[in-house]
C-alpha cells in the first residue's frame, strides 16, 4: 500500500485551513496541523493519532516553528507539503495604520511564513522532494483595494518571496506555488477575524466604503466553497510539475485581466518615457 504523504498546515482550526485538514484526512493524508490553540482544533478533529498531530504554534517565534516542525518529522518520519495558511486581514489606510499594527501583519502574514519555510526547508532538501504551497491572496496580486493596503502588501511580499523560492529550490526536486484565493465563504472578514485600524480618520470615505461592504456585504455572500478549494490544492500537490502561480476561486480571472490590462494600457502610453534614458 503507498504511504500517503505527510502535509503540514498552519491556521488550520478555522476556514479554508479547516476544510484542508478535514479533507486530508478523509483521503488518508497525514496531516500536522498548527493553530494558536490547540483544543480547538481537538475539539474540532480529535486527539494525537498515527494520521493526525496537532500542534499549538506561535508563527512569530522562530524557535517554537522549528520545533513544531521537528515534532511533525519524529511523529510520521517525514515531511512533503507545507502549506502556509495561517494570516489575518488588517483594515485600514497606510495613514491611519500605527507602525504596530502594520508589523503585527507583517509579522504574521510575513514572517510568519518565512519561519515556516526556514525550519521545512532543511527536511526538504535533504530528501531532494517536497511542495511548498503558500497562501496569499488575490489581494497579493491586485492592491487596489482601498483600506487594504497593509493586508495587500503582506499578501504581495508572500508572491514575491515564493517566486524566489521556486528558484531557489528546484535543483533539490522541491516544488513552491504561490495561492490566490479570491472570495471564500469562511469567517475570514467576520468582526471577530479581521481587524480594523485603531484609530480611524473619517474623511477617508472610500476606505470606509470598502470596509462596510467586505464586513457587511460581502462576509456571508462570498461566491466559492472552502471544501472545493480545498480538493483544488490537493489536487495541485500530486501533480509532476505544479504551478508557481495557482489562482483559485470564482472572480480571480477578472482581477487578473483587469491589472494585465491597466498595466499594459500605462506601459504602451508612457513608453516614449521609459526609453528616453536610452544613451
Amino acid at each position: 500500500m503507498e504511504t500517503k504523504k505527510v502535509w503540514f498546515v498552519t491556521g488550520a482550526s478555522k476556514g479554508l485551513g479547516l476544510s484542508l485538514i478535514k479533507k486530508l484526512l478523509e483521503q488518508n493524508y497525514r496531516v500536522a496541523a498548527t493553530t494558536r490553540n490547540v483544543h480547538s482544533l481537538i475539539a474540532e478533529i480529535g486527539e494525537i493519532s498515527e494520521t493526525f498531530l496537532p500542534l499549538e504554534v506561535s508563527l512569530t517565534d522562530n524557535e517554537n516553528v522549528k520545533s513544531a516542525i521537528e515534532k511533525t518529522v519524529q511523529h510520521f518520519g517525514q515531511l512533503d507539503v507545507v502549506v502556509n495558511n495561517a494570516g489575518y486581514g488588517q483594515l485600514g489606510t497606510l495613514e491611519e495604520l500605527s507602525d504596530e499594527e502594520a508589523r503585527a501583519n507583517f509579522d504574521v502574514n510575513v514572517f510568519g511564513t518565512l519561519n515556516v519555510i526556514r525550519n521545512a526547508m532543511p527536511h526538504l532538501r535533504l530528501q531532494k522532494s517536497g511542495h511548498i504551497l503558500n497562501i496569499s491572496s488575490i489581494g497579493g496580486y491586485s492592491g487596489n483595494f482601498p483600506g487594504w493596503g497593509i493586508y495587500c502588501s503582506t499578501k504581495f511580499a508572500v508572491a514575491g518571496l515564493t517566486e524566489a523560492l521556486a528558484e531557489e529550490v528546484k535543483d533539490f526536486g522541491v516544488k513552491a506555488t504561490v495561492v490566490y484565493p479570491g472570495y471564500f465563504r469562511t469567517d475570514f472578514l467576520s468582526k471577530e477575524s479581521v481587524r480594523t485600524p485603531e484609530n480611524s480618520i473619517p474623511e477617508y470615505e472610500a476606505a470606509r466604503n470598502s470596509e462596510q461592504a467586505h464586513l457587511d456585504e460581502i462576509n456571508g455572500n462570498q461566491p466559492n466553497d472552502p471544501d472545493k478549494g480545498a480538493e483544488a490544492i490537493i489536487v495541485i500537490s500530486e501533480v509532476e510539475n505544479p504551478p508557481v502561480h495557482f489562482l483559485l476561486g470564482s472572480g480571480t480571472d477578472e482581477f487578473l485581466n483587469n491589472k494585465i490590462k491597466t498595466i499594459t494600457s500605462d506601459a504602451e502610453k508612457w513608453s516614449e518615457l521609459t526609453y528616453s534614458t536610452v544613451i
